[in-house]
């Protein structure tokens, strides 16, 4: 992805591939990073330790794709407040944040104006940490962000809802949130979002079919 964007004509001056002050860029590196925050949140009782995956999480850092929105977890399975507490490491299971039914979560989106949702409405107790030793994509991004001491998230319309939940765990550990953009996503001429899942047409493929960077600029 990295090659296909600076063959697009898009550069940065910092990531994985240059350096910078915040690294490292890769998240794999970044485990105990991530493990801080878990024990932050364990101590402020705002996450617990959740046997009842309804559902296996696709990949620890992976977002979550447009229409495929999670059943709300129910909330007779929360376990009483301060479980997990005493524990030393999160262990091999997953880990929920609990969230705060009945409160409106508001943010000012830079595209889509004022959006809101109801906790356990909208969405119910979310990942935080896998039972296989990862973090949720929530956790992941909410974590770089603020170390990274990012000041605008960009990104699809469809992780609207994630802008939410992630919301809750800034709250949670007193860290000022960015701005974000959520922005329309781009579609194919049957109106389905692009993506790599759908063989979706790619860059890769763009530029292997003798298209130019202009030439697609152009056409946007």
């Amino acid at each position: 992805m990295i090659e296909d964007l600076r063959w697009f004509g898009i550069t940065w001056d910092e990531g994985p591939d240059v350096g910078g002050p915040f690294g490292p860029y890769s998240q794999i590196e970044r485990l105990n990073v991530y493990l801080n925050t878990w024990r932050r949140l364990r101590d402020a009782g705002a996450i617990y330790p959740s046997p009842h995956s309804r559902k296996d999480v696709l990949s620890a850092l992976q977002a979550p794709h447009q229409g495929e929105r999670e059943a709300i977890f129910p909330v007779n399975l929360r376990p009483p407040s301060g479980t997990g507490s005493d524990s030393p490491k999160p262990g091999v299971v997953n880990w929920r944040f609990r969230v705060p039914d009945g409160q409106t979560i508001t943010f000012d989106d830079r595209r889509q104006g004022v959006v809101r949702f109801i906790a356990g409405v909208d969405f119910g107790d979310f990942l935080v940490w896998r039972k296989d030793g990862y973090p949720s994509y929530e956790l992941a991004v909410t974590v770089d962000d603020h170390a990274m001491e990012i000041s605008e998230v960009v990104r699809g319309a469809d992780l609207l809802l994630s802008t939410a939940r992630q919301l809750l765990i800034y709250g949670a550990l007193g860290w000022p949130p960015p701005d974000f953009y959520h922005c329309p996503l781009m579609r194919d001429s049957k109106g389905k979002r692009l993506a790599k899942r759908h063989r979706s047409l790619s860059l890769r493929a763009l530029r292997a079919a003798g298209k130019s960077p202009a030439a697609l600029r152009a056409g946007f």
